[in-house]
């Protein structure tokens, strides 16, 4: 007797020919958030890469400072909501060095922190034919190997080692000549083409000069326009980007610690803050974590004025920093877009089901859907599954499955057109009570 799949009733040996397959179930979910990224100068890293840290996680060994430290303090602010930080590293900068006898010591990257390296050579007290070669970053132990001549020395996650020959002993010898070197514009260009193949969906734009505010912009534009990338770039005091994708934060905030920020250092919290945000969730009136103050204050009518010039302003309350309404640079309306876009919840929903179709179809649909009545249905039943839950999550309200979504043959025998109506879910922001005294 014989067996196996069929695909078609075409066998011709008598037997039983059985399929065994899953029963079909929506392919959809809604995708997650919290990937924010900062193109920085730092004093320490590698150079022109892209790197994900992840929150939690230890910074020494990678960026050569606890997250505690001062000179990560915009990782530090990104990533008390992000889930996922890519930092990129603009500048090279110079490597720190030191020559003890023939052995030359080189920084492993490029920065002032290799200035805070040094090297502890020593006899060892088991063998007295090799020494101790230590390497310490701020007086702490990082690398220690025992050797008996300079050429069997390897490299470690701080320095690098050349020369051959007996070794000569040293109490610590710094190295030196570590510098940060500057930021160009070409630096910003080469982060933007690094960072457009990543998953992201906000861009933290610390610098403060308008040349790049504009570059950033632009590159905004072509994502969400012609790539479909619906990502989001928060910069300081940019209100005339005029568009939604764009975030442009007015004012800085004080710590509980006492440091200062400036707008262009809360850009870090707020890129990190507003990719970390659900769909169904706004900013509005939630705190800086750890802000006391605002700086600087402005009075109501400056507040007024700045939210609507489409500015991200932050207020002081209670002893809090808080968003006083989480909204993008959009000011100039139009038909096509109302009021509605320049909330960014709103434009988390509509921006969520973008990046939702556009996963979802391009896995498991695009190429592999047959363009028949069959195949639309299917589709459709994934634009429905999708939709039902940000409805189920109160990202959307009164979504009718029937009514709502139209998917139809396009011109071309390949072509599909959906058609689809979605109403977002504001968050409640202002309420009018009007009280009676009897």
């Amino acid at each position: 007797m014989s067996g196996g799949h069929w695909t078609v009733q075409n066998k011709v040996r008598p037997g039983v020919y059985i399929n065994f397959k899953n029963e079909s179930k929506a392919m959809g979910t809604i995708g997650t958030r919290g990937i924010v990224s900062l193109p920085l100068s730092l004093p320490w890293g590698p150079a022109k890469r892209v790197i994900a840290v992840e929150a939690g996680s230890d910074t020494f060994d990678l960026f050569g400072y606890p997250l505690t430290a001062p000179q990560l303090l915009l990782v530090r602010e990104a990533l008390k909501r992000a889930r996922t930080l890519l930092v990129y590293r603009l500048n090279s900068g110079t490597q720190a060095s030191a020559g003890i006898g023939d052995l030359n010591v080189t920084a492993k990257y490029g920065g002032t922190r290799g200035n805070d390296i040094s090297i502890v050579i020593r006899p060892n007290i088991d063998d007295t034919d090799k020494v101790d070669v230590i390497t310490l970053v701020d007086g702490r132990e990082v690398d220690a190997q025992t050797v008996g001549a300079a050429d069997e020395l390897q490299p470690n996650g701080w320095v690098t080692f050349s020369g051959s020959g007996e070794l000569t002993t040293t109490a610590g010898t710094p190295l030196a000549g570590g510098a940060d070197g500057t930021v160009t514009a070409q630096d910003y260009l080469d982060y933007l083409a690094a960072i457009e193949v990543h998953e992201v969906q906000t861009i933290g734009l610390t610098a403060t000069d308008a040349s790049t505010k504009e570059v950033f912009v632009s590159f905004c534009r072509r994502l969400r326009e012609e790539e479909g990338k619906k990502i989001q770039v928060v910069m300081e005091n940019y209100p005339t980007a005029d568009y939604e994708g764009v975030i442009s934060v007015k004012n800085g905030v004080v710590l509980a610690d006492g440091t200062s920020l400036s707008a262009a250092q809360a850009v870090a919290w707020v890129a990190g803050a507003t990719a970390a945000a659900a769909a169904n969730q706004t900013l509005t009136y939630d705190a800086y974590d750890g802000a006391v103050d605002v700086l600087p204050r402005y009075t109501n009518s400056q507040i007024i004025a700045a939210l609507e010039a489409g500015e991200f302003v932050f207020t002081a309350m209670d002893g809090r920093a808080v968003v006083e309404q989480d909204i993008n640079t959009l000011h100039t309306f139009t038909p096509e877009k109302g009021k509605v876009f320049r909330k960014n919840r709103v434009l988390r929903v509509l921006d969520g089901l973008a990046g939702d179709y556009m996963r979802v179809f391009s896995q498991s649909y695009i190429g592999k859907m047959p363009n028949n009545a069959d195949g639309r249905n299917l589709f459709k039943s994934e634009i429905i599954n999708i939709t039902n839950q940000y409805q189920n999550i109160g990202a959307v309200q009164n979504f009718d499955p029937q009514t709502d979504v139209e998917v139809l043959p396009g011109a071309d025998a390949d072509a599909v057109v959906v058609n689809q109506w979605v109403q977002p879910v504001d968050a409640a922001e202002k309420f009018y009570i009007s009280v009676t005294v009897r």
